[in-house]
């Protein structure tokens, strides 16, 4: 199946997310394994730069999972398998990383990862992460999202848009706006905002209607824009 807006493959609804898993630690990525459901399904691994490149080119998954930090290649890790694998416009990248630093959050977001969360995750928390990641949205650990609004909120400000556009938005859609271009899950901000699931739902079907947008990544580019965050 392909996606009518971007011309990306998609993963049809219910079947696993194939992912190929990067990390030099083999008793990490044994842990990963183990804490996924079968709603995501490790096709392939690689332990550095070079072989994940190799790897990821030979099975072309709909998500690559990866750690910043990589032994081999020319030293980038992360950012430069990102880079490397850019002629693959079917495969998403998503950081998983002990690091929180500010500098590495954005080093693999500006290289085209459409995501990073830390290893403190738990297991249904990460295939949710992933099984977004592969429909196209953005996804940040909540503390971590801040790192990217202040590292593209300037450039993205060639996002031509007009004052009219917020207006269009409800006090309330406007909370929740904010808190879905954070990275925040439906539950998170069902929980934040004392609302139920299924009005966060019809909140974010209502905000990207409202504002002509197609995902949670062109909102978060949209909210970054107006520095909203």
């Amino acid at each position: 199946m392909t996606d009518p807006t971007s011309g990306q493959p998609t993963v049809p609804a219910g079947a696993p997310v194939d992912v190929v898993l990067v990390d030099d630690h083999h008793m990490f990525r044994a842990g990963v394994r183990a804490s996924l459901d079968d709603r995501v399904t490790i096709v392939g691994e690689a332990a550095s730069v070079d072989e994940a490149v190799r790897v990821v080119h030979a099975l072309a998954p709909p998500v690559v999972l990866l750690d910043v930090h990589l032994p081999g290649g020319d030293g980038g890790g992360g950012a430069e398998v990102i880079r490397a694998c850019a002629d693959l416009p079917g495969t998403r990248f998503l950081a998983l990383s002990v690091s929180d630093a500010a500098d590495d959050v954005v080093a693999v977001i500006r290289a085209g990862a459409r995501g990073y969360v830390t290893k403190a995750i738990d297991g249904p928390a990460l295939v949710d992460a992933v099984r977004r990641v592969a429909d196209g949205d953005a996804v940040f650990s909540p503390r971590l999202a801040g790192f990217v609004l202040d590292a593209f909120g300037a450039a993205a400000g060639d996002v031509a848009t007009g004052d009219d556009e917020l207006d269009r938005l409800s006090a309330r859609e406007r909370e929740v706006m904010r808190l879905i271009a954070r990275g925040y899950t439906y539950r998170e901000v069902a929980s934040e905002l004392f609302i139920s699931i299924k009005t966060v739902e019809t909140h974010v079907s209502a905000v990207l209607r409202k504002l002509q947008l197609s995902s949670r990544h062109e909102l978060t580019r949209w909210a970054a824009a107006r520095r909203l965050l």
